[in-house]
């Protein structure tokens, strides 16, 4: 990231873009900034190795992850052509499965033309 775009507090930032193929770029997803000491100092954090002066610490500010983003960028990309998205190697031992698919349509009519009968 360019100098002039970094906050007051950042050293240096580095940002993690996912594809997104319906927008046809790259979006962030995620964003890390090396602070260095900018902020400790700011709220007097400090620590002590051994038998030294005690020393500001170096900070990290970071998103963990913009989750409506990801999700876009896994659906557009592994979304098949009935529809299905074909669940990403690396997840699918968290999700059980290959794909995701829409579940059957069923059909609630007889389900409220039962109950309407048991109320007359």
């Amino acid at each position: 990231m360019a100098t002039e775009d970094l906050g007051a507090p950042a050293y240096r930032k580095w940002d993690i873009l996912a594809w997104m193929p319906g927008r046809q770029s790259y979006n962030e997803v995620s964003s890390l900034s090396n602070c260095t000491d900018y902020q400790a100092r700011r709220l007097n954090i400090r620590h002590k190795a051994d038998d030294k002066k005690p020393q500001f610490v170096a900070t990290l500010n970071g998103t963990a992850l913009a989750v409506p983003r990801i999700l876009i960028s896994i659906l557009e990309t592994y979304q098949e052509a009935d529809g299905s998205v074909r669940v990403p190697a690396v997840l699918r031992p968290y999700l059980m499965q290959d794909h995701i698919r829409k579940p059957p349509e069923t059909s609630t009519t007889l389900h409220h033309h039962h109950h309407r009968k048991a109320e007359q």
